[in-house]
């Protein structure tokens, strides 16, 4: 299987022990992402969004390291969860 590429929306929400991320939602494109990820962004509950994207092979789990699109309001400085 050859590579494809994801494209992300995240939202997150304040904790009390910070910035938490939210349900990831994937779209189609990029600019979908950066759409949804906008929308989320002004949506009570949340705090920020960003758009990013991933590069793969599913069959073998390999991903390169995510690509952020574009970033929303409040957005955590530390994105190794992606």
């Amino acid at each position: 299987m050859s590579e494809v590429t994801y494209y992300v929306a995240l939202p997150f929400v304040a904790t009390g022990d910070g910035i938490a991320p939210g349900e990831a939602v994937e779209c189609f494109d990029p600019n979908c992402a950066v759409m949804r990820a906008e929308a989320f962004s002004h949506k009570p509950g949340y705090v920020g969004a960003l758009a990013f994207s991933r590069t793969g092979n599913p069959a073998t789990g390999d991903f390169r390291d995510a690509r952020i699109i574009r970033k929303f309001g409040d957005v955590p400085s530390d994105l190794s969860m992606l």
